[in-house]
């Protein structure tokens, strides 16, 4: 893949995971994803880059001490104006719980939630543009909101980000939408039913790909991780859903290569 120079605005550009230990979850995700760090000085609360082949593929930061907060994968959804998407969010039923802020030199970031609670974050870059590698082992390829209302959720993204949906047919019970920005899919919308835990709040679940779905189930458990959903194949390739050693969920897949169009 070559280097993303510029990313598409509207679009998800950036991930990072909050957790109460950065040493211990890079020592977890270094191996399981093939990741070169670069953490950051005192100054920047030592925010580590995650490098795949050194171009930056997500982000860690430290949870401050004592913040009621589960350590968890945000997903950032690049803005020119953030201050204006931040007011378009809570205009058509979201919250902003933080920001618009300035991260020193690197840009602007809010973090928000859908009318629904799931949450989300804003980016509006200066030095720092976003991820410069996407859908190899090791980067971002994925994201999808699991929602108790979808079609307040889809209703919500249409009307701050432009996404048009559509609804993937031949389900089973399962409902499910992508989100797309002109010829880009940004990601997907499920629907959860009463197989959903009663306690599992509307939350982003954000995919990372690797090389080997079954081999990176095996590292996760053996690196104090959890296996929530074991691999299983999938049109778009063979999936997993696990939870790192500070509790903070994603999903790993091997990509399809006859992957059809989202």
């Amino acid at each position: 893949m070559p280097e993303i120079k510029t990313p598409e605005m509207g679009t998800p550009v950036w991930m990072d995971l909050m957790t109460p230990d950065l040493e211990k979850a890079r020592a977890f995700y270094g191996p399981l994803l093939g990741w070169s760090f670069d953490v950051g000085t005192k100054d920047t609360h030592f925010y580590t880059m995650c490098k795949v082949n050194g171009l930056n593929a997500a982000g860690m930061g430290q949870l401050p001490p004592g913040m009621d907060v589960p350590p968890a994968w945000t997903c950032y959804f690049g803005v020119e104006d953030i201050d204006a998407m931040a007011e378009s969010v809570r205009k058509h039923g979201g919250q902003v719980g933080m920001g618009p802020m300035d991260v020193f030199d690197q840009g602007r970031l809010a973090i928000c939630s859908d009318p629904t609670g799931a949450h989300f974050g804003l980016w509006q870059s200066l030095k720092h543009p976003g991820a410069q590698v996407e859908h190899e082992p090791g980067a971002m390829t994925w994201r999808e909101v699991n929602t108790r209302d979808a079609a307040k959720a889809l209703a919500f993204y249409a009307a701050v980000f432009g996404f048009e949906s559509k609804k993937l047919e031949g389900m089973g019970d399962m409902q499910y939408w992508t989100l797309h920005k002109g010829k880009t899919a940004v990601g997907g919308v499920l629907q959860m039913d009463a197989n959903w835990p009663a306690e599992t709040p509307a939350h982003w679940m954000n995919y990372f790909a690797v090389a080997d779905a079954d081999v990176a189930v095996k590292q996760v458990t053996e690196m104090g991780g959890k296996v929530l959903q074991p691999p299983e194949d999938s049109p778009y390739g063979r999936l997993a859903v696990v939870e790192d050693p500070s509790g903070a969920p994603f999903v790993v897949i091997h990509l399809s290569e006859t992957s059809p169009e989202m």
